[in-house]
């Protein structure tokens, strides 16, 4: 009997590509989901940037800050700032304002438990132009 050439392949090339491919998992994922992350506190803190900015609006038009993120826009501080869902566009970020006297204020952007930026601390903006992410200035 003459054998023809096997097809296919051995049990140990599968194996080894199995292996190939969990190293690969095991080093792309990490990277992956530190890359999400590291994006959308990047977005959250261009949505404080655009609250600041807007804040800033309404000081010009009424010498005071508005009070209430999820209030509607209306240029003064009688009104809020226009976000009725009070959280980021990506939803990942809780979005409040802590006014003192009207005349200062804090954004702080608070990650939403159960989401990948739970772990990723608060990110904030003042009147002043400080950005915080936690202690650490961005």
């Amino acid at each position: 009997m003459k054998r023809t050439g096997a097809r296919g392949f051995t049990l140990v090339e599968l194996m080894i590509a199995a292996a190939i491919i969990g190293i690969l998992l095991a080093i792309a994922v990490p990277n992956y989901q530190d890359y999400i992350r590291k994006a959308s506190r990047s977005a959250a803190q261009s949505e404080l940037l655009e609250l600041a900015s807007i804040q800033e609006k309404i000081f010009l038009n009424s010498s005071a800050y508005a009070l209430n993120v999820t209030s509607a826009y209306t240029g003064t501080s009688a009104g809020g700032l226009g976000r009725t869902s009070g959280t980021t566009q990506d939803g990942k970020y809780t979005l409040s304002v802590t006014p003192s006297a009207a005349v200062t204020y804090t954004l702080t952007a608070t990650p939403v438990a159960g989401t990948s930026q739970a772990t990723d601390g608060a990110i904030s903006i003042n009147e002043a132009g400080q950005r915080l992410w936690g202690t650490v200035a961005w």
